[in-house]
């Protein structure tokens, strides 16, 4: 009779164990060091985003800045809640924006008080008045001419503040007078001779940010010098002294609603409408 067919049964000898006990446990060794290494590198990257936002300087304790808003401009408070600024694009525009209304809100804001303390005689709401206008213009005075005059020099301006911010440096040069140029090492910071004292050559990320912080509230200080005006017909350091004299009976709850202001003025032959900022009744 045949033989029954021979199955060979593997032989398990102490050196394979040893074998695979090692290869297993180089394996789970490079496992463990794989895991730990991404552990690592995770816990690193946990722990930068603490440190980013612990040093960055917030408009409120404890809240998160947006991913755009990376400190790389002055005055960055992560604060932009309607994620206006997500746009690349828009918050280029909207620096540059916010630039000008804050110089112009400055210069306003200085003139308005040295007017105050030094001509008390006219009321600065009514300075632009024909009234009130230096003696040497006449009566006659057109003032549309002056108005279409402003308009289109306003409007030059605007076009070349508008080009240096589509072409960056395209505007360094005086058309009329080749011979003058600014450096405009940055956008919005054109330098040369609007840098009389030279405030450039020292830290321009801290004269930046001075800038813009003080830029920031006269804005708020402009919006408030005007509600006053409108709703007491005073300027802003008699509006602080009557505050002073009776803080609970002259404050913005008591003169919420108040407008002193006429519904128009006519100047020049020109009726110019005088709306209050808040619901009032004009007089």
């Amino acid at each position: 009779p045949t033989p029954p067919p021979h199955h060979h049964q593997p032989t398990i000898t102490m050196a394979s164990v040893v074998r695979a006990s090692s290869l297993f446990a180089a394996k789970s060794a490079f496992a463990g060091k794989t895991v730990q290494a991404k552990a690592t590198k995770a816990q690193a990257a946990r722990s930068a985003v603490v440190a980013v936002t612990a040093e960055k300087k917030m408009f409120f304790p404890g809240a998160l800045s947006p991913a755009y808003l990376n400190e790389s401009l002055a005055g960055d408070y992560g604060w932009d809640p309607l994620g206006f600024g997500s746009d690349p694009v828009a918050l280029d525009w909207y620096r540059q924006a916010e630039l000008v209304h804050a110089r112009w809100a400055m210069l306003g804001v200085a003139g308005i008080l040295g007017q105050e303390v030094f001509g008390r005689d006219v009321f600065w709401y009514e300075a632009g008045l024909p009234e009130n206008l230096p003696s040497f213009i006449g009566a006659d005075f057109n003032l549309g001419s002056l108005f279409a005059f402003e308009f289109l020099m306003m409007h030059y301006v605007e076009v070349r503040r508008w080009q240096d911010y589509k072409k960056f440096g395209s505007v360094n040069t005086d058309p009329f007078f080749p011979g003058n140029s600014v450096p405009n090492t940055e956008k919005g910071y054109p330098g040369g001779i609007f840098d009389p004292f030279g405030f450039a050559k020292g830290d321009m990320k801290v004269m930046q940010t001075k800038e813009i912080k003080n830029g920031r509230l006269a804005m708020v200080a402009f919006v408030g010098f005007t509600i006053q005006a409108q709703a007491l017909g005073e300027g802003p350091v008699a509006s602080w002294k009557e505050h002073l004299a009776n803080p609970f009976g002259s404050n913005i709850l008591t003169n919420l609603g108040q407008c002193v202001l006429p519904a128009s003025v006519n100047a020049g032959g020109i009726t110019i409408p005088t709306p209050c900022l808040w619901p009032g009744v004009g007089l």
